[in-house]
């Protein structure tokens, strides 16, 4: 099993060494080490990113020069990436510092709207329930628009709105077969993410819904625990070879 989706202290998770001592405790065949990195000109994403660290961007040759010197210290394949935040007016910069970086690969996500985090629950439970259903709908215009940009190997958390409350449930039928399309026409593969399927969650990235829909248009998956802690990925790998085993998936392998 190859874990795409993996956090260090270059972002938000664990100590590096630590991480991948706890991938090669899980079994892993690989782990890619995909922090968190925004270079969205946007002044309110870059005040959260500045606030939590996020600068992969000023700090991914320092990490890639300890990824080196700790590969041959572990029996998995270990692999250089990022988890990018995406924008649509922002794709000549996101291009642009990818064509720089040069990662292994590289994670799209969708983490905001309107400069504000889609895990903010107050801020989304402040709305009406118009403007929420119209939040949803922007999100998911920017997870097609992902895929269609054609700038990554991975998207992540399809249906990151799921985690917030105030969000939850209003996601359309239509809107996940419009997703399914613009995965099924991409080159990018989104991933099974098991980042809260043991907490109170409770459930995969993508739901059901969206997953069957993907199902459907034939579109294959990665898989990613989205771990920030070394004990997550033991757990949340188990749970992924679970999942898609009783889900007859067949998890696919990034050509790297």
């Amino acid at each position: 099993m190859y874990d795409y989706h993996v956090h260090s202290n270059y972002s938000d998770g664990d100590f590096l060494p630590s991480m991948l001592r706890a991938a090669e405790a899980a079994g892993l065949a690989g782990v890619g080490i995909a922090d968190h990195c925004v270079v969205v000109p946007d002044e309110k994403i870059r005040r959260f990113r500045d606030a939590y660290g996020f600068t992969l961007d000023q700090t991914y040759p320092r990490r890639r020069r300890a990824i080196e010197n700790l590969r041959d210290r572990y029996e998995i394949e270990v692999y250089d990436a990022a988890e990018m935040d995406y924008e649509p007016s922002a794709e000549t910069e996101i291009r642009e510092f990818l064509d720089e970086a040069e990662f292994d690969y590289t994670v799209g996500s969708v983490h905001a709207l309107d400069g504000t985090n889609v895990h903010y629950e107050e801020h989304f439970a402040e709305m009406s329930a118009a403007d929420r259903r119209d939040a949803v709908e922007r999100y998911f215009e920017k997870v097609v628009a992902l895929a269609e940009s054609e700038l990554f190997e991975v998207a992540a958390h399809l249906d990151l709105v799921e985690r917030n409350t105030a969000l939850r449930g209003l996601a359309t039928e239509e809107q996940y077969e419009r997703v399914a399309r613009a995965f099924a026409d991409s080159r990018t593969v989104p991933e099974i993410n098991a980042g809260r399927v043991l907490d109170d969650y409770g459930e995969f990235h993508p739901t059901p819904g969206l997953l069957s829909a993907l199902r459907a248009e034939g579109v294959e998956f990665v898989l990613g625990t989205d771990a920030h802690a070394p004990d997550e990925v033991v757990a949340r790998a188990d749970a992924l070879r679970e999942f898609v085993r009783s889900e007859g998936i067949s998890p696919v392998e990034l050509d790297l």
